[in-house]
């Protein structure tokens, strides 16, 4: 959330300073609203006990990033607007979905925690890779990236299983820091 109010805050005081969105989206924006409201309803004591310093953070992120979608409102056409007030109530209502069955279906803490908390890392990663809408000109081409996006972080530093060496077999390297003293 700290890094996403980073990013926005120079958009935001462009789109004031020139009264004009310009090429800028609002999925940015939209996106960590729902980061926000997931972390906040996970933060709850009927879903994770003595989670205050979560609901705190999220909460002033939610304000922040509610002024920051009021002022992109303000400054777009009405085809975004009603774009904006659709992707809200879809939030909404995933949220009441997930509050829902969390709170009627799972009966302990633990199972709450750990329901809820995959759904706030699955919307982070989709907070984090909202700006590649920018590149990506569909809502099937940003899900897209993003399932690019996570295949490649968790496939990144694996090997196939014929490569993988034995402890036993794996040598020491003589490199140019051997034997040398770090301060």
């Amino acid at each position: 959330m700290v890094c996403c109010d980073i990013c926005n805050r120079p958009t935001i005081w462009r789109i004031l300073k020139n009264k004009s969105v310009e090429g800028f989206k609002f999925h940015p924006y939209v996106a960590t609203i729902m980061n926000c409201l997931l972390w906040i309803f996970y933060g709850l004591p009927i879903v994770h006990p003595n989670s205050t310093l979560v609901i705190t953070i999220n909460t002033i992120g939610l304000v922040l990033e509610l002024i920051y979608t009021a002022i992109y409102f303000a400054y777009t056409d009405k085809k975004k607007r009603m774009q904006i007030v659709a992707f809200m109530l879809v939030e909404l209502l995933v949220i009441a979905i997930i509050a829902a069955i969390s709170l009627k279906a799972l009966h302990t803490h633990t199972a709450r925690s750990n329901v809820v908390g995959a759904f706030c890392v699955v919307f982070g990663v989709v907070m984090y890779s909202s700006p590649l809408t920018v590149m990506i000109g569909n809502g099937l081409g940003a899900l897209a990236g993003a399932v690019q996006l996570i295949l490649y972080g968790y496939y990144c530093n694996s090997r196939p299983k014929d490569d993988v060496e034995k402890p036993s077999q794996v040598q020491m390297s003589t490199g140019p820091y051997e034997g040398r003293v770090t301060p």
